[in-house]
């Protein structure tokens, strides 16, 4: 029979720590302590690059590490969620320096942190679902080529005539500047990516970042080679965090009003989906109001602490659980090493060679890059949903990430709004009072022993890809029938829905057969190669054909058994 989607339960507003903390063990004491240190030593490298990449300080990037990543695992609504400076915020924040200073940066990412605070106590966590995959994916992509072209003057030893701060101007400005380029540099770049490709390969437990920063370190020490280091550019602190209040006044504030919007919805989404892919990887699941609640107070503890802008590290988070991390507490002593750190040895962050932090940061551009989404996309999305990516990507790229989300967010609901309006038809029901006297109900069919029969009414696309968690229950089923009469249009999340269903019931040795696919379904189905993955022969056009089709496996399956 068919079956309606359970109500969902509240989510607590608790941090994840409250409870993991009553049944936490010494053992996992332990395996926190050491995911914790090998995280600080795969975190110290790249917190230097990305503050470095986003206009500021080197120790910057560290007090971000240190305030925001003890606050989000302190009261975060995640087991195992690292936070610190993203690359996603690099641009950005090299943007709000050139244009409004440092106090203008702290308080553009105070006021963001308000933003996340009030989000989550009003619930906002589920809301982030409505921003369409193909706008995540297309400014994330924009913000991997900018900092990949903002790194190459370093990465080639360039010397700018100007001091560009937009990317455009950025690309004409290496362009100006090819012949001055420094052959010592660019060995020393090209070492430090080799040593950032190859390393993993061969011993992934010492961070490539850690080589590649004391190797390149150490040759440009002493065999005199002219790179610049970070210590021929930058004056380099290894005081701790300070309490730092900017002068606010009330025109300041609305003027920075976009960049704290545009921080604080960046943050949400990075954090939020970095909880998602966490939660896959430990089994647990998220507080997603608790997190928006603790990334606001984190990224205000950052601000007034000297940090920059911070959000969940999907990289460092993945890191974590592959260590051994498994509650709140490796994340806090993450922080507490990364201080160390700070305290006593970053005197000797001086010597780091440019052209290495360069090589660093077009890695985590690569790795943040999702190209392979895109690709994906290319080949199985709607048209629609690729003009959405593409003027999101380029508009990232040319201007910035406020006009890129704004612009595909609308874009995305009129494109929406016109597939919605192509598939609704109207038509007359004649003597149907009670949905019982349809002799399609499914009420009035015989279901095989074994199977059951879940039917989908409207559009399955982004906003609803939640709503679909019930078909998930597969327990004494042997096949399942999906009805799809009712489903006019399906979009490239819907895809991933029924793929992920499908998945599913293939570790559950269960049968999938569908009823009724509607022509735009089918056509995205067989785009993706979906048909071929479930079988043809299991896409029946009407309910009495897809029950007999499951009466016949699970007679298939019988016979089996017999023997």
């Amino acid at each position: 029979m068919e079956k309606a989607a359970a109500k969902p339960t509240e989510e607590k507003i608790k941090p994840k720590l409250f409870s993991v903390m009553k049944t936490y063990t010494k053992e996992q004491f332990v395996k926190d302590v050491i995911s914790g240190i090998i995280v600080a030593i795969i975190a110290l490298p790249l917190s230097i690059a990305l503050a470095l990449a986003s206009g500021v300080r080197p120790e910057q990037g560290l007090y971000t590490a240190i305030v925001a990543g003890f606050i989000v695992s302190f009261l975060g609504g995640s087991r195992v969620q690292i936070a610190g400076p993203t690359a996603a915020f690099a641009t950005i924040v090299a943007g709000i320096v050139a244009t409004e200073g440092m106090d203008g940066l702290i308080i553009s990412t105070v006021m963001a942190g308000i933003f996340m605070i009030i989000m989550g106590f009003c619930r906002f966590g589920a809301l982030i679902k409505y921003i369409p995959g193909t706008i995540t994916t297309g400014f994330t992509f924009g913000i991997a080529v900018t900092i990949l072209i903002g790194q190459i003057k370093d990465f080639l030893g360039l010397t700018f005539t100007n001091a560009p701060v937009e990317t455009m101007d950025k690309v004409a400005e290496i362009f100006r500047s090819l012949g001055t380029h420094n052959v010592e540099a660019l060995l020393i770049g090209l070492l430090s990516l080799a040593i950032l490709i190859l390393w993993p390969k061969k011993l992934e437990k010492i961070p490539a970042s850690l080589i590649a920063v004391l190797v390149c370190s150490a040759i440009v020490k002493f065999t005199g080679m002219k790179v610049n280091t970070i210590g021929n550019l930058y004056t380099i602190s290894s005081a701790p965090p300070t309490f730092t209040l900017p002068e606010v006044t009330f025109a300041r504030v609305r003027a920075l009003v976009p960049n704290a919007f545009t921080i604080a919805i960046l943050a949400s989404i990075e954090s939020l989906l970095s909880c998602v892919v966490s939660d896959g990887m430990v089994g647990s699941k998220h507080r997603s109001n608790m997190e928006l609640i603790a990334q606001g107070v984190a990224n205000i503890g950052s601000a007034l602490f000297g940090g920059i802008p911070a959000t969940g590290a999907i990289a460092r988070t993945a890191a974590n659980v592959k260590n051994g991390g498994r509650t709140p507490v490796a994340g806090m002593v993450h922080s507490v090493v990364v201080l160390l750190i700070l305290i006593l040895l970053m005197p000797y962050a001086e010597l780091i060679p440019m052209p290495t932090i360069a090589a660093i940061l077009f890695v985590v551009a690569y790795n943040m890059s999702g190209w392979r989404n895109i690709v994906y996309t290319f080949k199985t999305a709607p048209k629609s949903d690729i003009m959405v990516l593409l003027f999101t990507l380029v508009l990232t790229v040319i201007f910035d990430l406020v006009v890129a989300i704004g612009v595909g967010m609308v874009l995305a609901a009129i494109l929406f709004m016109k597939r919605m309006a192509d598939v609704t038809e109207a038509h007359e029901w004649v003597d149907i009072d009670d949905e019982d006297t349809d002799p399609d109900n499914i009420i009035l069919k015989k279901i095989p022993h074994g199977t059951k029969v879940f039917e989908i009414n409207g559009p399955m696309f982004f906003a609803a890809s939640g709503k679909y968690k019930y078909v998930f229950d597969t327990q004494d089923t042997d096949v399942l029938v999906i009805r799809m009469r009712n489903v006019p249009a399906v979009d490239s999340t819907g895809m991933e829905t029924l793929k992920d269903i499908v998945r599913h019931c293939d570790k559950n040795n269960v049968k999938v057969v569908f009823s009724h696919v509607n022509e735009q379904p089918m056509h995205a189905m067989e785009k993706a190669g979906f048909v071929d993955k479930v079988g043809k022969e299991n896409f029946c056009s009407h309910i009495d054909t897809a029950l007999e089709r499951a009466e016949q496996i699970e007679n298939g399956l019988k016979a089996e058994r017999s023997k």
